[in-house]
């Protein structure tokens, strides 16, 4: 049945204006992504810098068990002016509600003069909730920082996974989330877009990792049988990039399959690098922490040229603070991020040591057992725990008991 175009030309025009917008932001991002710098070396850097972002809910209690775990494994580097560690206040839902902004001017500024965020969970509203619909503080700070790329790692052991997810970060679905609009009362559009540079980095990472670690297989992940343009594009750029790599394998899954295949016995085990656009990201690397045991288990690292992230991939767990029962907050996601950015920024032996730590205390030993609730440990007392295991002389005999206790 035709329309009367006429009757929506207002609401038409509006819309053109809108993604005009759009696009030109876009392809000003593209020119700054042209002209980024190179990667910081942090080997070069006095101090380097570490900011510790609470944020909302549980947020700063765990936040505050990692800081105390970074300060004890750096405790010398501290002293001697190689590490500062800082905290960032502010990130809250009330600040940002207040000045309706995803991330306060003054706290970004202080984001900015760190190198690498340890950040706990942040509050997104949606709606029905009390809070102006402000965007993710996590989006923002992603796009404010350019940090490409989110790398989820997941290992079980037991039962042979051992896998690395690089999600991209940046573009993709949730970078025009917010951006969307309403044409008419009838219809709403939203917008993703995937750029050359955008794809070409994030495929290239997983792929410089999949070399220098030996893996030889690096899955790509996408819908472009559906959705052709944007994860064409990406599936595209992915075939270019691959022909730089000839030494490591590489096949590419469609979402849906790749979901199912990655609960299926026979079949998961053999992924081992998986790069994917955000959105597809976002699902499937908290599906895989499921199967690790749940997203309080894993972290993340946002990572761009010039600045890192660190985070807990869990939420606020706004209830467990209503309840009073926030001190019982597991610390487990926000110090395997710790892991990360020790590692990130050069500190490979105190990474593997607390690693190791969280194996044996949180897998492996459990003779402090978090539930949550007052019948179990406090965070506190699990990062003390977890301190106490990293100083024992016997932490690599207790971790190789873990290891052949696997085996078995």
């Amino acid at each position: 049945m035709a329309i009367d175009v006429e009757k929506y030309r207002e609401q038409i025009e509006r819309a053109k204006e809108h993604f005009e917008k759009l696009i030109i932001e876009q392809l000003e991002r593209i020119e700054r992504m042209k002209q980024a710098e190179d990667w910081i070396d942090y080997s070069k850097v006095k101090p380097i810098i570490i900011g510790v972002v609470g944020g909302d809910g549980i947020g700063p209690y765990i936040c505050r068990h990692a800081r105390t775990v970074l300060e004890f494994l750096l405790k010398d580097e501290i002293e001697n002016g190689k590490i500062e560690i800082r905290d960032i206040e502010g990130l809250t839902i009330e600040n940002r509600a207040k000045v309706g902004k995803a991330i306060p001017d003054d706290v970004l500024e202080e984001i900015k003069k760190c190198h690498v965020i340890l950040k706990g969970p942040t509050t997104t509203p949606k709606k029905g909730d009390p809070w102006p619909n402000i965007e993710s503080a996590n989006v923002a700070m992603r796009r404010e920082l350019d940090l490409f790329a989110n790398v989820r790692p997941v290992k079980i052991p037991q039962e042979g996974i051992d896998w690395v997810f690089f999600r991209e970060n940046t573009e993709g679905a949730y970078i025009l989330g917010s951006k969307g609009i309403n044409v008419t009362e009838d219809l709403a559009m939203d917008f993703k877009v995937i750029t050359t540079q955008g794809a070409e980095r994030i495929i290239r990472l997983a792929f410089e990792y999949a070399k220098k670690n030996n893996i030889n297989r690096v899955t790509v992940v996408t819908k472009a049988n559906v959705v052709k343009t944007t994860d064409g594009k990406f599936l595209e750029i992915a075939e270019k990039v691959a022909k730089d790599y000839p030494e490591v394998k590489w096949d590419d899954w469609f979402i849906d399959i790749m979901t199912a295949k990655l609960l299926d016995p026979a079949r998961r085990k053999d992924f081992r690098v998986i790069v994917l656009p955000n959105l597809y990201g976002d699902i499937i690397t908290d599906e895989a922490a499921q199967l690790q045991g749940g997203v309080g288990t894993a972290g993340a690292a946002n990572i761009g040229k010039r600045y890192a992230m660190f985070e807990a991939i869990h939420g606020t767990a706004p209830r467990m603070v209503q309840e009073g029962r926030a001190i019982y907050a597991d610390p487990s996601s926000i110090l395997r991020a710790t892991v990360m950015l020790l590692q990130h920024i050069g500190y490979q032996e105190e990474a593997k040591r607390l690693d190791m730590a969280l194996d044996i205390c949180g897998i492996f030993e459990r003779k402090v057992v978090i539930t949550g609730r007052s019948d179990g440990a406090t965070g506190e007392e699990f990062a003390k725990y977890v301190m106490q295991t990293i100083e024992d002389p016997e932490l690599e005999k207790k971790w190789k008991k873990y290891q052949e206790s696997i085996a078995q």
